[in-house]
């Protein structure tokens, strides 16, 4: 626990500062949270995505190893949050809730920065591949979870497939595996693209937390935060062992599996109509919150 200070200081405050930034400036200065998200998610997410891959030399089975325990610890998460919800007998909306709040970690606003300041720069290719896996299961999950009680919907899934960070994964490796020298002109505009994205993402959870207002607590709230925030880095610590992963990608992997929940659940369930200003208080308390238990995990890891 000697580490804790200066994992505090040198890791955390750095990222709480941007969020912090953007949670006062946001109101102040009128900064549309939806026209910086969008720029985030079409743009600058893209180029990183395709930016970091591109040059990342990961084998093939060991980036399977990696998706296998990313998704074996989330599904974990899924299943404990839909048992205790079912168990304390919540409606079926509370306990999709439940469900996606378990299933979304913010591995791209948090996990990205955290990772970078905790591993170094060269983590983050690894962290990608994590946040890739992620957003895949969790749109799929908190999809089907939010359209549980009024249909289900095939296209919506499909949409997944189409969101810009999939979309530049296949480019992406298709540079990596060919070892295609991409021309200065690419690059630089790629770099500039790539380099933008954690600040900004940082500052628009920011902005997106202030809007949200001050959260109410309640019981559900507190156990579904908990569920994320506890599940993960306990089923992570237990099961990362199976998989036989170096030192970095197992450090990257537990990290990213200890997030809070993404903002995009609040969305998702915004859109679906289900129970937004519960799930909404409840991604800003666990974002809140994960300041210490992320904490605890870069002590132990």
């Amino acid at each position: 626990m000697t580490q804790l200070p200066g994992i505090f200081l040198n890791v955390l405050v750095p990222v709480f500062a941007l969020v912090l930034l953007g949670y006062i400036t946001g109101p102040r200065l009128q900064f549309e949270a939806r026209t910086l998200s969008r720029l985030a998610y079409f743009i600058l997410t893209p180029a990183f995505v395709f930016n970091v891959l591109s040059q990342t030399r990961i084998e093939a089975a060991l980036a399977g190893r990696m998706i296998g325990f990313i998704t074996l610890v989330y599904l974990g998460s899924i299943v404990i949050a839909f048992v205790t919800a079912r168990l304390l007998r919540r409606s079926a909306a509370m306990t999709a809730a439940y469900v996606m709040i378990a299933a979304f970690g913010n591995v791209g606003n948090f996990g990205l920065p955290i990772i970078q300041f905790a591993e170094g720069p060269e983590a983050l290719g690894i962290a990608t591949i994590y946040f890739l896996a992620n957003l895949v299961l969790a749109f799929i999950v908190c999809v089907s979870a939010a359209n549980f009680s009024h249909g289900f919907s095939m296209r919506i899934v499909i949409q997944v497939f189409k969101t810009p960070a999939l979309l530049a994964l296949f480019p992406a490796l298709l540079v990596n595996w060919s070892g295609i020298a991409l021309p200065t002109v690419v690059s630089r505009p790629l770099d500039l693209l790539s380099g933008a994205l954690i600040p900004t993402m940082l500052l628009v959870l920011g902005v997106q937390l202030a809007n949200a207002g001050v959260p109410k607590l309640s019981a559900d709230l507190l156990i579904s935060s908990s569920i994320r925030l506890i599940s993960g880095p306990v089923l992570a610590f237990a099961t990362v062992g199976w998989f036989m992963l170096p030192a970095l990608e197992r450090n990257v992997g537990i990290l990213q599996a200890s997030m809070p929940t993404a903002v995009l659940v609040s969305i998702i369930a915004m859109e679906n109509k289900l129970l937004p200003e519960f799930v909404t208080a409840t991604v800003l308390f666990s974002n809140v919150v994960s300041i210490l238990t992320l904490a605890i995990v870069l002590v132990l890891l």
